[in-house]
């Protein structure tokens, strides 16, 4: 049996009718752009997260980087961030021309860790990017009153963590703003890309709307110098079907994440994942660690299983950041989790079988015999 390690066409399959059904709807239309599907699914991911607004752009990068530009950041500021994460969040904050400042995360969840934070802050310090990796919610408490303290903001990268929830609240309910993205590997995944921002603070979400939309509230009149960046109704559509689906899908994820947990507890040499008691992951990633990744990893793709890398290069080390100040730091939380990092199949559509085949794997790779 070969176990893929997410089968991304398998959410359409099992919503085909209700997904045509809607396509059709939006094709007839005529409108594609700015219409009601987009203006509805703003309304409904807002009512799910538990925010005020919900203001859709282009990516989640672009959720993150015109955040940033609403909160004014720009040249010559610094934002902290991670120094493990999907290079995306660094990514955001050089675009608009500010310097990303890494801190090292906490070694059992791999978010950002509180106690590193205040160290990374300068005078030139903004804001703060606490990332909710792999589907776990980032300390925000701690964090947020570091922020308050020095007068910064804080924008949660919340790309991961559909659904998750931090003591009791799902994340992009609280008081930052909370960027997420609809790429099709997602737990609430469009048919190409898209994102979107979460907040509360109705003139900030406004800000948002001129920068996704030329800078424009009115055809042809531009307030400031904005992009385009704009989630079209065909994807808004999908994702409103899709997201009446996700607190199912979550719990699916979470029934397969038990599985492995209870199945792999104990084996010699596999750190699995941790789950702080405050939070409850969305579980977009199961994400094993080992000294010997690498064998094992070549072991479980012998056995059919397909794993990914979540991620074996720290942004400071990639070449796109060969010029920052932190390119040669040591960063040695980020760089062993770089080294020792597998993440295992999950999804809500990960048959029983599939399941089993890739505890049997594991189990095989860390056998005496194979080592």
């Amino acid at each position: 049996m070969t176990v893929p390690f997410l089968d991304a066409g398998a959410a359409y399959h099992e919503l085909r009718t209700e997904i045509d059904a809607a396509v059709g709807r939006v094709l007839g239309s005529g409108r594609y752009l700015a219409g009601p599907e987009v203006e509805a699914f703003e309304a409904e991911f807002a009512r799910f997260c538990g925010a005020a607004h919900c203001v859709t752009v282009g990516s989640g990068c672009d959720a993150l980087e015109l955040s940033l530009r609403a909160l004014g950041i720009g040249p010559g500021d610094e934002v902290v961030v991670p120094s493990h994460t999907f290079i995306a969040t660094w990514l955001a904050v050089s675009a608009t021309g500010a310097t990303p400042v890494p801190a090292e995360p906490d070694a059992a969840t791999a978010t950002l860790d509180p106690g590193r934070v205040e160290a990374a802050i300068t005078p030139r310090t903004s804001a703060i990017v606490p990332v909710h990796l792999y589907g776990h919610p980032a300390d925000l408490d701690p964090i947020t009153r570091i922020a308050r303290r020095h007068g910064i903001a804080v924008l949660e990268d919340a790309a991961q963590a559909h659904g998750a929830r931090y003591r009791g609240n799902r994340i992009g309910s609280g008081a930052n703003p909370a960027a997420f993205s609809f790429y099709p590997g997602k737990n609430l995944g469009a048919f190409g890309d898209g994102g979107a921002v979460t907040t509360d603070d109705a003139e900030f979400a406004a800000r948002l709307k001129l920068l996704r939309n030329y800078g424009s509230a009115t055809k042809y009149r531009h307030e400031v110098r904005a992009t385009n960046s704009r989630l079209d109704e065909l994807q808004a559509t999908a994702l409103r079907v899709k997201l009446r689906r996700l607190p199912a899908w979550n719990a699916r994820r979470a029934a397969v994440a038990r599985r492995y947990t209870e199945a792999l507890a104990g084996v010699p040499g596999l750190e699995l994942p941790a789950v702080a008691p405050w939070a409850e992951p969305a579980w977009h990633l199961f994400v094993v660690r080992s000294g010997d990744r690498d064998r094992v990893q070549a072991a479980l793709r012998e056995s059919g299983v397909e794993t990914l890398i979540h991620y074996p290069v720290p942004p400071h080390r990639s070449p796109a950041y060969a010029d920052h100040p932190h390119a040669r730091t040591r960063f040695p939380v980020a760089e062993a989790l770089a080294g020792e990092v597998l993440s295992l199949p999950i999804g809500p559509h990960l048959a029983p079988e599939q399941v089993r085949r890739v505890v049997e794997a594991v189990l095989g790779a860390f056998s005496p015999a194979v080592r």
